[in-house]
């Protein structure tokens, strides 16, 4: 089986990331991150890929996020869908949702601070994902280190604060 992480390099999909390596690690998973990329650039800078005086190049934004990967999950595959149309929230989980089941995951995990709630905004791509019951789905919703026990946490990525 597979853990499989959807990424957009936001702090909350970082955090995802991050908690997918630390349980693989103790469970001997392998740890798959599925990203979704449109060539519209309105979209690149409404995700905060691109600033707003930087020039938009989709190869930039894809090589971004498979650095970021690398740095955070040097073991994992990075897999990335390039789009051409500006997708809503729901097109966007239909792209992820299709990538993730090609590895049977065992495990999704989803970094959302709103997943869950009484109230879900439309925008959110995890609400689109979460519904799905091919296998379970951890939510994290904040950024610091696991605290379940046995759980070692990332070596590089929490504040020593």
């Amino acid at each position: 089986m597979t853990f499989v992480v959807p990424f957009d390099g936001s702090a909350l999909g970082e955090a995802a990331l991050v908690r997918a390596v630390e349980y693989g690690a103790v469970l001997e998973e392998e740890v798959v991150v599925v990203s979704v990329v449109s060539e519209r650039e309105r979209y690149a800078r409404q995700k905060g890929w691109v600033g707003e005086d930087e020039a938009f190049d989709v190869d930039t934004v894809v090589e971004s996020l498979r650095e970021r990967t690398d740095a955070l999950a040097p073991e994992a595959t990075f897999e990335c869908e390039r789009i051409r149309e500006f997708p809503p929230a729901g097109g966007i989980a239909d792209h992820i949702e299709r990538m993730a089941q090609e590895h049977d995951p065992s495990v999704l995990f989803l970094g959302s601070d709103n997943l869950g709630r009484v109230v879900t905004p439309l925008a959110s791509v995890a609400a689109n994902i979460a519904p799905e019951e091919g296998c379970d789905l951890h939510i994290v919703r904040r950024p610091g280190p696991p605290t379940v026990e046995g759980i070692a946490p990332h070596s590089e990525f929490y504040d020593e604060d």
